[in-house]
């Protein structure tokens, strides 16, 4: 057990004596920010001021009154009703075996037995994915990871936009080219798709059946059919080497063609109504401003209907809990989602979208500006040959999925303390090569002479990984554990300027010192691989 799980059943014990049971959830402890307030702090006494109806200090004192003192040197009242927790040095230096015998299980908790859906990435499979989309595929899949060590059963989907009037447009503008490719005059529509990769899409096709599929009875069913699944192929491909694989891909076209939309609507009968040749869905009666459309009058489904469909189906296979990662476009598209499912009778909590802001590609100073289907858009696979994986799962989760994000290609690649991802990966390298250096000395995990400011503000951060971890899972944040490795990689750097860590004339301090370098490389390592960046050894 760690200290904070220590310090909230300690506390739940104090408020049972005093006749209010209480849930260790209930009780927010967090690491000290000044050393001066101790090691914890809690809020817990202003939170149930109202329950005791006593102002928040005289909550505070009767808590401390009725408190375990074991493990603990003192305990203060500050501020409006803060209590502040000052630890005995051993229950800090525990942490240190705990870290090492557990090594990359350090911080995974026991499985929950609550499956979640993640759904992210999508786009539509008609070019190769741009930068914008790969802000989508590093948040959403790392909130995958950190679920995933947070003790979730976690399945990653695809949703492939495989039907539609773009689908149609990348058939024709593939047709183009391919008559092209035999020196016929070929016209790309005016919505269509004129990348590079239309073009080689046209040649493979040459390629592989000549000019058959000038004479085919229905061309159009043919090219959209190789051109889904050679962009949807590259697509993987990109992903893959951006550390990102799914275990589920779902069609829309299968939607379409099963005659779900259709069994859909007779589900939702209720909430259905024709008006002006269309249909609407009552989603006022739930979450909604307004109602949808979910059957246009000319005949068409709107993308809100097969959407409907797919969740619906979704939640069909068993999962607590459906998580989107969107485009900050889909705003609007938060509650009516909502309260379709809430007409199955699922709560509204049931469905949790994160919405993506825009990003700003700079270079040298300058914005970089795209269209996708000109072909001149700023594609995944480019900057990941340029600035690398790691800076770019690193920068893409290092701010809050709501904010709009400037990313500096020029910061990306620079190897200094200014770049967060290299400052963070030479903390780890450092690491390594001081086990390199003392690996002829005896380790001592016992930690017990680990008494220095740096160090004891290494442990403390080290103690606080795992509710790092519950906290990013909670509200699905990846910036979160960024921010810790931010914070861990300095206390590192800090601690290894302040203290001798190999000291030959002094080998029981070394070996309590080579220990903690240990502990702080594992949680270091398995930090970043929260957010699919690697640890490297060497620099």
């Amino acid at each position: 057990m760690d200290i904070v799980e220590k310090l909230k059943i300690k506390i739940a014990n104090s408020l049972a004596k005093l006749g209010h049971e209480v849930t260790l959830d209930d009780i927010i402890i967090e690491k000290s920010k000044e050393e001066m307030h101790g090691d914890y702090a809690s809020n817990v006494a202003m939170k149930l001021s109202r329950l005791f109806a006593k102002p928040p200090r005289a909550v505070a004192k009767l808590i401390i009154d009725n408190i375990d003192l074991t493990d603990i040197t003192k305990i203060e009242i500050a501020g409006p009703g803060f209590i502040n927790f000052f630890m005995e040095h051993d229950s800090l230096q525990a942490i240190v075996k705990k870290i090492i015998r557990e090594d990359e299980q350090f911080g995974r908790f026991p499985r929950k037995n609550i499956k979640v859906n993640v759904e992210f990435v999508s786009a539509n499979p008609t070019g190769p994915l741009h930068v914008g989309t790969a802000r989508g595929a590093a948040i959403g899949d790392s909130v995958c990871r950190i679920l995933d060590c947070a003790g979730y059963d976690v399945t990653r989907e695809y949703y492939i936009n495989d039907a539609g009037s773009q689908i149609t447009n990348l058939a024709l503008s593939i047709q183009a080219r391919y008559k092209e490719a035999f020196g016929l005059k070929g016209d790309i529509p005016e919505d269509g798709y004129e990348g590079q990769d239309i073009i080689e899409i046209a040649q493979v096709i040459k390629d592989e059946i000549g000019d058959a599929a000038l004479t085919m009875d229905n061309p159009i069913t043919y090219f959209e059919q190789k051109g889904i699944k050679i962009e949807l192929d590259r697509i993987i491909e990109d992903l893959t080497n951006f550390r990102v694989k799914f275990d589920v891909f779902s069609s829309e076209k299968a939607i379409r063609d099963n005659d779900a939309i259709e069994k859909e609507i007779a589900a939702l009968k209720g909430y259905v109504y024709e008006e002006e040749g269309a249909l609407f869905l009552r989603t006022t009666a739930f979450l909604d401003d307004k109602d949808r459309v979910i059957k246009k009058s000319n005949g068409d489904y709107t993308y809100f209907m097969p959407d409907i469909c797919y969740h619906v189906d979704k939640m069909s296979r068993g999962f607590d809990q459906l998580i989107d990662v969107l485009g900050a476009d889909h705003h609007g598209y938060v509650n009516r989602m909502k309260s379709a499912l809430m007409m199955h009778g699922y709560s509204e909590d049931v469905l949790h979208i994160e919405l993506i802001q825009m990003v700003r590609f700079i270079k040298d100073g300058q914005e970089f500006k795209a269209s996708k289907r000109k072909g001149d858009a700023i594609t995944l696979r480019d900057v990941c040959e340029e600035v690398g994986v790691d800076a770019m799962r690193y920068f893409f989760a290092m701010r809050a999925a709501s904010t709009h994000l400037d990313f500096d290609m020029n910061l990306a690649i620079e190897q200094s303390a200014n770049n967060p991802v290299y400052y963070a990966q030479y903390a780890h390298a450092r690491l390594c090569s001081i086990l390199e250096q003392g690996k002829d000395l005896s380790i001592d995990e016992s930690g017990q002479k680990l008494v220095e400011p740096a160090e004891i503000s290494l442990l403390k951060h080290l103690a606080s990984f795992v509710y790092v971890i519950s906290d990013a899972a909670k509200e699905k944040a990846p910036f979160k554990i960024t921010n810790y490795i931010r914070s861990l990689a300095e206390l590192v750097h800090v601690f290894y300027n302040e203290c001798r860590v190999i000291d030959r004339d002094n080998p029981l301090l070394s070996g309590s010192r080579l220990a903690l370098v240990m502990a702080s490389k594992i949680v270091l390592k398995n930090s970043l691989a929260l957010i699919g960046v690697s640890a490297p050894a060497h620099m």
